[in-house]
Parts: structure tokens; C-alpha cells; sequence
């Protein structure tokens, strides 16, 4: 038994026929390496897809890397599955598979489904299995109150390599455990309530960031075992935290251990480079219309939510998904079959995705990062959208930074670009990223996109923030940027935590926690949060003094919250704001208070006054801070009976 494999499989005749269809979403039990008991003796079911292989076998020490020693068998049934047990191997043995094409070529390749790889560089596949005791299970049954488009989401996104390393030795990274006692207090102090991890699928090139994946079905390798990976999900949940995974279904390497031409032909990306290489990332594009491949990635994106527990995915690169010309010149690309740039393909596999995942799982999230202006990402197939939960609002983002970068004196000639966004914040569920993509590669820190002297820089970022907690939508926020890092991110080292003992970081790390707890605590920033009656303009036009009022409104009138917010360093005391109710209106947050660092011009609480301004029937008078901002919100006692 030892020196042979047996012909056994774990295919039904029901498996192949989804299988051949493009819809069976549980591929990772079957594919793959499967650690069984067969006719009394312990060993490993492999099984893998290359159709156009002249023979595939299994190597690795346990046969001295020997392509003769254990050939696996191919099915009958034309579905070019290639299948066998073999006794006394274990968890924890390295494996490829060695695969001879049709052209005579020997391929040694990972194992597509593997659930563990080496360490980088090394790049064999290793037999481990996903079996673990979870306790979370209240987290997992109040887990659609937490991700809920009427509840509060403020994402802190990171990278797990370079948030924090060991002092002793910055070259080594924590493993996930370590990452896990680190990382939970941290976020609990400043009041996320999910993190994003940049991809942790298993990658070869660390300067990818995770985004050149080979090990679709493992968690790197660098940080620990799969299992060490679930406990770090696990007592992020045990916590109250939710988290989000970043999903790359896009594109993945030519690493020749890889996906890339796997059984020696374009097996999982197009054989046409116009549509199956990607110019930007130097990478293959899968191909959407075999049926094959879409139930790879659907399985992936399930496995991930079965086997890790984790509450959503943010999908990389939309847009590059669903246009042929992305990236493209004329000639470059191929239209589909009525002449159209869209890739039909790709959109109807987002939308198979998005129905497979929100029906095995409803109390998730899927986030599109798309930057067209494509109709109905995030809205139900059945009315012809996409059917993601939510998308980046990338036109925000760019508005945003732009504005804000300009020299205050000349933020009266482009105002209509910081109110712009209102004109279709309502079109999409969007989610307000501040990402990665923005601090590096020569875009500077966003504490050092700001204008100014170091006082005015944090003053205009803690503005920035104000402006984008009270701004319809969901946030997220790029680690680092909650304490202002004042170099761009770098992937191979530390954020630099020591700036947390100076005064100005201190205080807008201060204004952060501030933010996340104001927008978890009142309901009129997140109750209604996609729909216009959210949200009112009370003062928009206001650019030459670069002023904006605007109210966000929840359920109910008690809850809705004034906006007031001051784009240049000019004080403006007593400036007088329409209101839409009478009473006594609180200060919930003063964005200049001394305690964030700020100069301390102080608001008190303000009583309506029965003059019609702004179009509201009553108004006050209120003290706007230098590039700051004040919310108020209407006391309860004032409440008429």
C-alpha cells in the first residue's frame, strides 16, 4: 500500500456535473489534499484539475521528489480530474505536483486547493487540513446586527507584515498570535469596529502586498499556520470586532509554480493575451466564461467565509474586471459579441458571486473597490446590478484629497469639489475609503498631503476626518493615518509608533477615537446613511469663506446632528447657522478643542434665535474654530411636548 496509490475518490457523479457547470462553490472538499483513513490505513487523498495533461503525479520527500513514484489516476468521465490515495503521508508533508504536457514538458507545480504553503521563497504546497474548535458562536449569531447597511461600519485597513513589528528585532515579523494580543486592545481603544486585512492568501512577492497570489486556499505562511490565523480571527470576534478580507478574483501571477498555464496550457486565464494579460500588473487574468474556473473562485470566496468565519470580502480591482479596454489602447483589446467594451464574462460572474455568497451567508458583506461610474454595483441582480453590499467611493476619495491639499486661501475657487459628492452619494451604497493606494509611491503621508506648518496640518487632517465621519457612508481608514504617520507606508517595516509620543499625533489619535465613538453612538450618521433623507444641505454655496453646514438625519428628529465645518484658518465668531428646530443645541465635538491639539476656540451651547437663515426657520450663532469643525445636536429637554 505504501509504495503504490490507490485509484479511490471523493467525486461524486453529482460533484462532476456542478463541477463541469460552473456551479459547484464547496470545490475545497474535494480538490486538493485530503488527509483520510482507507481500508485501515492512514495517508492523503490528492486530487487535482489538468485536463490536458499527459500524466500528473504527486512528489515531495516522502518519494525523494521522484515523478514515477506515485502517478496519480484521471477520471473517466472527461472532467480531467486526476485522482489517488497514498498511505503514510501526513499533515505537514511538502508536495507539488509534477505534470507532463502534452508537449513532453515536466511542470512541477503547487497544488491549486493546497491549504498551507512554505515559506517564502520556497514554494512547495503542504498537506494541513482546517479543522478547528471555534468560540464564536454569539459572535457569529448577533453577527447581522454588526454588518447591517443601517448599522455603524468604520474599517480600519491593514497590512499584517508592517503594522507593528518587534523593537528587538524590526526584520522579524509577530506571528498571528502575536499580532492578535497586539492588535485587539488597539482597536477596542480606538473604536473600529471591523479591520481589513490587505490579502493574506499565500504570495511569493512580498512587494505585491499580498495582491500576486499563488495559494489561493492559505493564509501566508509567513505569520504562523492556518490555525494560528483562525485564532487571531477568532478573538477579533470574541471581542466585538468584524473582519474583512481583501479577495483578489482579478488576476494572479506567472510564477511557474503557479496557476499560469498549469497543465501547460492557459487552463485557468485566457490563451488570448487581449484579454487574459494584464498590461498594469504584468499578470494573467482569469477566465470568467469557463465554467471550471468560476467555481474556483466562488469556492475560494466561500471557503473563506466557511473555514475562517470572516465577515466580508473587499474585491480588488473591479473596474479591471468588467471592461475589455481596461488599461488598453485601440487595437489592444477585443470587444465582446455586440461590439461593447464590457466584459460580460466578468459581470456575470460578479453577479453568480454576489447571489452564491449573500444566499450561504446574508449576515456578510461584499465591497467592490470599482472606480467607474457603473450602474448598480451595489444593487440586487434582480434589478440588474451587481449585487455587491457596498463600493468604494473612489470619486470622494479623489475630490477629497485634491481639496484639501489646495492652500486654504484657494479653496474658495474649487468648493464645488468638496461638495460634489452629494450629487450621487445616494446612486451606490458607498463605502468612504481612505486607502493604501494613497500614501504611497510618491502621494505622501495624508498628514503631509495637508498645507501649512505642523499646527495647520493636523488642524486641516482632523478637519478632513470631521468631514468624513458626517459624510453619508460607511469609512475606512488606512492604518497609520489614525495617528498621522508622516512617512509613506512602507510594506517591509513598522509603522512608526514612536510619533505617539509627540503632541499633535497624540491629539488626532485622540480625535479618531473621538469620531469612531461619536459615529457608533448616534444613529443619524449611519441609520439612513444610503438614502437621501440622511442627509440635508443647509449651507452649500458658501465659497468664498469656504463654510459648509449641512445636517444627517436618522429616524428620528431628536437624533439628527448639525454640521458646521470651516475650511481656512479665519476664526469666525458668532457666525450665525440655520437650524431646523428650535431649543438649546449641544457641542458633541469640537474638532479645535485643546485636547486634540487644537487652539481651543471654544463653543458653548447655543439657544435658537426665531430668525429665518439659510432657509431654516430659526438659526443660532455659533464660534467656527480655524480648519475645524463643530457638531451639535439638539438637547432632549427642549423637546416640545
Amino acid at each position: 500500500m505504501a509504495d503504490s496509490v490507490q485509484a479511490i475518490s471523493r467525486f461524486s457523479d453529482y460533484d462532476i456535473s456542478l463541477f463541469k457547470a460552473g456551479k459547484h462553490y464547496r470545490l475545497y472538499e474535494r480538490l486538493g489534499a485530503h488527509v483520510l483513513d482507507y481500508e485501515g490505513y492512514k495517508g492523503t487523498y490528492f486530487a487535482v484539475w489538468a485536463p490536458n495533461a499527459e500524466s500528473v503525479s504527486v512528489i515531495g520527500d516522502f518519494n525523494g521528489w521522484n515523478r514515477y513514484a506515485h502517478p496519480l489516476y484521471v477520471r473517466w468521465d472527461e472532467s480531467g480530474i486526476w485522482e489517488g490515495f497514498i498511505a503514510n503521508v501526513d499533515l505537514g508533508e511538502i508536495y507539488k505536483y509534477s505534470i507532463v504536457t502534452q508537449s513532453g514538458a515536466v511542470l512541477e507545480k503547487g497544488d491549486p486547493f493546497a491549504l498551507q504553503w512554505e515559506v517564502p521563497p520556497k514554494t512547495a504546497s503542504i498537506v494541513q487540513h482546517t479543522w478547528y474548535e471555534w468560540k464564536d458562536e454569539d459572535w457569529q449569531k448577533s453577527r447581522f446586527e454588526k454588518n447591517a447597511l443601517n448599522k455603524p461600519i468604520a474599517v480600519y485597513e491593514m497590512h499584517l507584515g508592517s503594522w507593528i513589528r518587534d523593537p528587538a528585532s524590526p526584520d522579524e515579523f509577530l506571528d498571528y498570535r502575536q499580532i492578535a494580543d497586539k492588535l485587539i486592545p488597539y482597536i477596542l481603544e480606538s473604536g473600529f469596529t471591523h479591520v481589513e486585512l490587505m490579502p493574506v492568501m499565500e504570495h511569493p512577492y512580498a512587494p505585491s502586498w499580498g495582491y500576486q497570489i499563488t495559494g489561493f486556499f492559505a493564509p501566508t505562511s509567513r505569520f504562523g499556520a492556518p490555525q494560528d490565523f483562525m485564532y487571531l480571527i477568532e478573538q477579533l470576534h470574541l471581542h466585538g470586532i468584524g473582519v474583512i478580507l481583501d479577495w483578489v478574483p482579478s488576476h494572479f501571477p506567472g510564477d511557474s509554480h503557479g496557476l499560469h498555464q498549469f497543465d501547460g496550457t492557459h487552463l485557468y486565464e485566457h490563451a488570448d493575451p487581449k484579454k487574459g494579460f494584464h498590461p498594469d500588473w504584468n499578470s494573467y487574468i482569469f477566465n470568467f466564461g469557463r465554467n471550471e474556473v468560476r467555481s474556483f473562485l466562488i469556492s475560494n470566496a466561500l471557503f473563506w467565509l466557511d473555514r475562517y468565519h470572516v465577515d466580508g470580502l473587499r474585491v480588488d480591482a473591479v473596474a479591471s474586471m468588467l471592461y475589455l479596454d481596461y488599461s488598453r489602447g485601440e487595437g489592444e483589446w477585443v470587444p465582446n459579441d455586440f461590439g461593447g467594451r464590457e466584459n460580460l464574462e466578468a459581470v456575470s460572474f460578479l453577479k453568480e458571486l454576489n447571489e452564491t455568497v449573500y444566499q450561504e451567508y446574508p449576515d456578510v458583506q461584499t465591497i467592490a473597490e470599482e472606480s467607474t461610474a457603473w450602474q448598480g454595483v451595489s444593487s440586487p441582480t434582480f434589478s440588474g446590478g451587481l449585487g455587491f453590499g457596498m463600493k468604494w467611493m473612489m470619486g470622494w476619495m479623489n475630490d477629497t484629497l485634491e481639496y484639501f491639499s489646495e492652500d486654504p486661501i484657494y479653496r474658495k475657487y474649487t468648493h464645488g469639489k468638496i461638495t460634489f459628492s452629494t450629487v450621487y452619494a445616494f446612486t451606490e451604497n458607498f463605502m468612504l475609503p481612505l486607502s493604501h493606494d494613497e500614501v504611497v509611491h510618491g502621494k505622501r503621508s495624508l498628514i503631509y498631503k495637508m498645507p501649512g506648518d505642523d499646527w495647520q496640518r493636523f488642524a486641516n487632517l482632523r478637519l478632513l476626518y470631521l468631514y468624513m465621519y458626517t459624510h453619508p457612508g460607511t469609512k475606512l481608514l488606512f492604518m497609520g493615518g489614525e495617528f498621522g504617520q508622516t512617512s509613506e507606508w512602507n510594506f517591509n517595516q513598522s509603522l512608526d509608533w514612536h510619533l505617539m509620543q509627540h503632541p499633535g499625533h497624540i491629539g488626532l489619535f485622540e480625535f479618531v477615537k473621538a469620531l469612531n465613538f461619536l459615529y457608533r453612538a448616534e444613529p443619524s450618521l449611519y441609520e439612513i446613511s444610503f438614502k437621501n433623507d440622511g442627509f440635508r444641505w443647509i449651507e452649500v454655496g458658501d465659497a468664498e469663506n469656504s463654510i459648509l453646514v449641512y445636517l444627517r438625519k436618522g429616524l428620528h428628529a431628536m437624533d439628527d446632528l448639525l454640521v458646521a465645518l470651516n475650511m481656512t484658518p479665519q476664526v469666525h465668531e458668532n457666525f450665525r447657522v440655520g437650524i431646523p428646530s428650535a431649543g438649546t443645541w449641544n457641542v458633541l465635538l469640537n474638532s479645535d478643542d485643546k485636547i486634540y491639539h487644537g487652539s481651543g476656540i471654544y463653543q458653548s451651547p447655543v439657544q435658537s434665535d426665531p430668525i429665518v437663515w439659510m432657509d431654516q426657520p430659526v438659526s443660532a450663532e455659533i464660534n467656527l474654530p480655524p480648519l475645524g469643525g463643530v457638531v451639535l445636536k439638539r438637547c432632549k429637554a427642549t423637546e416640545p411636548k
